[in-house]
């Protein structure tokens, strides 16, 4: 087993890859009625480019995909994005369906090491996800600045709702604060749901976990919580064919 693949298992248990997650997810949901033709895909990942094929991959499988992403795969749009997105659903006999993905991100090299990532092009490795680890080093050097930046809106916001459920004192690593930012992020893809969806007109999913961007352009999805709602039913959905 290669050093990449040990941390990968190691850190994310019952990972698998990007376009089988995708696939298998696509399938699942299938046999509960969701279909490309009658489903409108939401996806919200970081802005960073190595987290594009995810979005390929989602486009290609649900027919488009309406993209909620900020910063390290955070929610920032609100109320009224959420509702605009939603007025592009399909309506199939007086129901809609939607599908939410939501991921932050992180990067793996071949030796395991946590947030390094090689980028065509650039001659030394660098952070993923680059936001959270701003916020890391911050964090580690004890001077985290929680004031709304109007010239770095996203990056405050973010900061904000990350350091609400950091214990006080503790410094996490990056790959810990990208669990968190996951944890964050499910939080409050749920609230917006909860805030606009009508739940007895409208079937839905959630997909959630982190993005793992592996060597050799290889990218990984660790699922986290996975599930989708009929008429205010929740019910897990396996991903496992």
């Amino acid at each position: 087993m290669s050093h990449f693949e040990s941390a990968l298992s190691k850190y994310f248990p019952n990972s698998m890859p990007q376009d089988e997650f995708v696939r298998h997810s696509y399938e699942a949901l299938q046999a509960q009625g969701f279909r490309a033709q009658n489903t409108i895909a939401f996806v919200s990942v970081c802005r960073d480019e190595l987290t594009l094929p995810l979005v390929e991959d989602i486009k290609k499988t649900w027919g488009e995909a309406f993209i909620f992403s900020s910063l390290a795969g955070m929610l920032f749009l609100g109320k009224t994005g959420f509702l605009a997105a939603q007025h592009h659903a399909p309506n199939e006999e007086g129901r809609e369906r939607h599908v939410y993905f939501a991921f932050p991100h992180i990067a793996l090299d071949f030796q395991g090491q946590i947030g390094s990532s090689t980028r065509p092009g650039r001659l030394l490795s660098s952070q993923a996800c680059g936001a959270l680890h701003g916020f890391q080093k911050e964090l580690a050097s004890r001077t985290v600045n929680l004031c709304l930046d109007p010239d770095d809106l996203e990056q405050s916001l973010l900061k904000q709702h990350l350091f609400r459920k950091i214990p006080y004192g503790d410094v996490p690593d990056l790959l810990v604060l990208t669990k968190i930012a996951q944890i964050v992020i499910l939080e409050e893809l749920e609230r917006m749901i909860n805030l606009t969806v009508n739940q007895k007109q409208t079937d839905y999913a959630v997909l959630t976990g982190i993005q793992i961007h592996g060597p050799e352009e290889k990218d990984f999805i660790w699922p986290c919580e996975v599930y989708w709602v009929n008429t205010g039913n929740r019910k897990i959905l396996s991903l496992h064919t």
